[in-house]
């Protein structure tokens, strides 16, 4: 097995990418416990309801936004409908499946939980990264994700 070579700028970067995630992700998941909101995943899944058209989403389509998997979406899903911040509707061309509907009270949730994710990316993120990196980064991240979904 060949030995990564740390030395690389794309390993390095590699390496930033997850570690700087992975702690970005712990601090403002513990700054939405600490004001008693839920997890981030459900912000996710709520900002992706509330800028769909009607207010709602084919489960798959929830999962090609989020970085959830299908299973712990479902899941997710389930929680988030009963505290009342989603609704089920079953899908008409496709009785099998439903639509994920947000909620009056899933929009009041999600509009709470933003000023506090708002703050953590600006404290954590922002205050620490110039314009100029971030367009870079930007840059660089949509060319990544460009060629995975032309894969």
């Amino acid at each position: 097995m060949a030995k990564l070579n740390s030395s690389v700028p794309q390993m390095l970067a590699w390496a930033s990418l997850l570690s700087a995630n992975s702690r970005l992700l712990e601090r403002i998941e513990a700054s939405l416990a600490a004001a008693g909101l839920p997890p981030l995943a459900w912000y996710d899944v709520l900002w992706e309801l509330e800028k769909a058209p009607d207010g709602r989403l084919r489960m798959h389509e929830i999962a090609d936004h989020t970085v959830l998997s299908r299973s712990n979406l479902t899941r997710l899903a389930d929680r988030l409908e009963n505290a009342g911040l989603i609704e089920r509707e079953i899908c008409a061309e496709d009785r099998r499946g439903a639509y994920c509907v947000i909620t009056r009270v899933g929009r009041q949730m999600r509009a709470r939980m933003w000023p506090v994710y708002q703050r953590g990316i600006e404290k954590l993120f922002s205050a620490h990264v110039s314009a100029a990196e971030a367009r870079s980064m930007t840059t660089a991240l949509k060319r990544v994700v460009q060629a995975l979904n032309e894969q």
